[in-house]
């Protein structure tokens, strides 16, 4: 079809429009030097277009090839249509409500804030706001169509005029569907084709910025159509939604971020306090434990097992089972060996500690899963490093798409391809029924490859895949491979980038370990290093940066911002101190850099502080 593609740029940092400037020549780009806001930007597209039918299409979507067409054919049969929106799909097939909504009124607010449209999905009333009674299989004559896909004649932008540039974020889209009607046009919502919307980018949906964001956007746009009581009633409502969901995703950051740990930390207590009290009781009854071991065995156990879980990756990102039973094992242990040290007064029965354990395993798995299924945690799917991915791809799609695994560090994770037209026998299995091969091959990620495939015919597809596969899409020439298995996190891609040991959350924290271990040896042993280090007093000052997390001790030896993020070194990685002037060639300095990010592994840390610790203070 004859068309223009206009690309605008709102100020990102990852040198996207240097890298896709050369691969699309005939796309007119445009940059701004800062984030102008959603609505600004599409006007500037807007003001730079000449063609019949403007489409707003958001940068993290996988459009069918012939869902434009499809799209101008619904305007050519329906010439009351001003807008039209389009079928979203998030990254794992799952239809997204946004698709078609009614214009927001108190009583749709008051229903959605309350949670009875979730409760009540399809109700024509409860779920009003996102037009739940109406089939997403149909067309339908909507309010609101979502600004991720939004297609307008250019006629009806000329009366009516772009997005309000009052909306920096959220409400632009609910805005101009509401002039677009006030103009005598009709928004509809078209089933006819289905787009991918992974979602999550822009603002995350737990956060207080997106909370603040899109409640302030309806306060603009009530106080703007609205008058009257009505008004003043929905601005109420506003303003009570924003306190409520506001202090509901405030305990949530707090309970994410801080409180886990201190609920853990209180769940342990009880535990130990509890398996005291019983073993008082019934195991042991004649013995007398004094109330010492109560204010200083219990908290110090409990501080033990805290460390140890952190280290065996309980407060990572996304919880899973395996590493609450991971930590808690390793924490036993740890405890069962601090026991055997203690003084002789602080000791008690072991099986107090092991039952307490057992005990607090029990308390925090239970609290774990109140906290995912309430939507404060996310549970650890898409942490798993060990999924068994299947392909689906031509020959040569396949062995392009299993370098860029390898590349990441993540091929040994490929169980196999499936083919992907009926005449090649050399998968293990035909892509069309690849539900048929879970009984024999338990894949949990699918990553399809665009190119003998069409985006058209994989899309109609992903209702065929089993219920919580993993989703992710490689596109022809690409050098990357990109997903999101849920609308309300960040997306997940893989590519090169992803290689780096140096980025994984066990390397991350084994490093701090070593940081601060090694500055804490150093001060306790400071009258040695008085005659052994080279410029002393700068070497204790090192240990009090590192101690406090404004340096490291092994780091880079050159600027890379392309490499995972490390505070600034005292030694860099090739060994200099990283005050002296390095005689290497830069391209020779930066290749060190990711070699060390890339192989990466915390015992060489300790290797190049031994080798040059005479150096330190330098």
């Amino acid at each position: 079809m004859d068309a223009e593609v206009i690309v605008i740029d709102n100020n990102s940092s990852d040198n996207s429009v240097t890298a896709l400037q050369p691969l699309f020549p005939s796309f007119l780009f445009t940059a701004n030097n800062e984030n102008v806001g959603f609505a600004k930007a599409c006007n500037q597209g807007v003001s730079l277009s000449k063609g019949k039918y403007i489409l707003f299409l958001n940068p993290d979507t996988l459009v069918p090839e012939d869902c434009f067409i499809k799209c101008i054919e619904f305007f050519n049969t329906h010439p009351d249509a001003g807008a039209l929106g389009i079928k979203m799909l998030d990254g794992s097939g799952h239809f997204l409500k946004e698709s078609k909504r009614s214009f927001p009124s108190p009583r749709t607010s008051l229903f959605k804030l309350f949670g009875l449209a979730k409760l009540f999905p399809r109700s024509k009333t409860f779920s009003k706001y996102h037009l739940g009674n109406l089939d997403e299989n149909k067309d339908h004559e909507v309010d609101v169509l979502a600004g991720a896909f939004m297609m307008v004649k250019r006629e009806v932008l000329d009366k009516t005029g772009g997005f309000d540039e009052v909306f920096f974020m959220y409400g632009e889209d609910v805005d101009l569907s509401y002039r677009i009607q006030k103009a005598g046009y009709k928004n509809y919502y078209f089933s006819g084709s289905s787009i991918i919307h992974f979602k999550g980018e822009s603002t995350r949906k737990g956060s207080l910025n997106y909370v603040r964001l899109f409640y302030n956007a309806m306060s603009v746009f009530v106080g703007k159509h609205y008058g009257g009581g009505k008004a003043g009633t929905f601005g109420f409502m506003i303003y009570l939604a924003i306190w409520f969901r506001a202090a509901m995703t405030a305990i949530g950051n707090f309970i994410r971020r801080v409180g886990l740990p201190l609920l853990d930390a209180a769940l342990i207590l009880l535990s130990f306090w509890l398996m005291k009290n019983v073993w008082n009781e019934y195991i042991k009854p004649d013995t007398y434990y004094e109330n010492r071991l109560l204010w200083i065995s219990f908290p110090a156990f409990t501080v033990f097992y805290l460390v140890t879980a952190y280290y065996a990756g309980l407060y990572d990102k996304w919880y899973k089972l395996s590493e609450l039973v991971g930590s808690t094992l390793a924490a036993t242990i740890v405890l069962l060996a601090a026991y055997s040290l203690l003084p002789e007064q602080y000791r008690f029965s072991r099986g107090i500690i092991l039952f307490g354990a057992l005990l607090s395993f029990i308390l925090i798995g239970i609290l774990r899963w109140l906290l995912v299924h309430s939507g404060i945690i996310n549970a650890g799917t898409e942490k798993e490093t060990n999924l068994n991915t299947l392909i689906i791809a031509s020959q040569e799609e396949y062995a392009t798409t299993v370098q860029l695994m390898k590349d990441a560090g993540l091929h040994e994770r490929v169980l196999g391809r499936v083919a992907v037209t009926d005449e090649d026998s050399t998968g293990i299995g035909n892509w069309k029924k690849v539900r048929l091969l879970y009984d024999v091959v338990p894949f949990r990620e699918v990553i399809f490859c665009e190119g003998t495939l069409s985006f058209k015919d994989i899309i109609e597809h992903l209702g065929q895949l089993p219920e919580g596969t993993i989703l992710k899409f490689r596109a022809r020439g690409s050098s990357s491979i990109v997903g999101s298995h849920s609308k309300d996190s960040s997306g997940e891609f893989v590519a090169k980038e992803n290689g780096f040991k140096l980025n994984r959350p066990h390397n991350r924290r084994l490093k701090r370990l070593i940081d601060i271990m090694v500055s804490l040896l150093a001060l306790l042993t400071f009258p040695i290093h008085l005659f052994t280090v080279k410029k002393p007093i700068s070497f204790f000052g090192h240990c009090f940066a590192v101690l406090f997390a404004r340096k490291t001790w092994i780091g880079y030896s050159a600027s890379e911002k392309n490499l995972p993020t490390l505070r600034k070194a005292v030694m860099t990685c090739n060994g200099i101190p990283a005050s002296v002037v390095q005689q290497l060639p830069l391209e020779n300095l930066q290749m060190i850099d990711y070699w060390y990010a890339k192989d990466y592994v915390p015992f060489n840390d300790l290797r190049l502080i031994k080798r040059t610790y005479r150096n330190l203070g330098l």
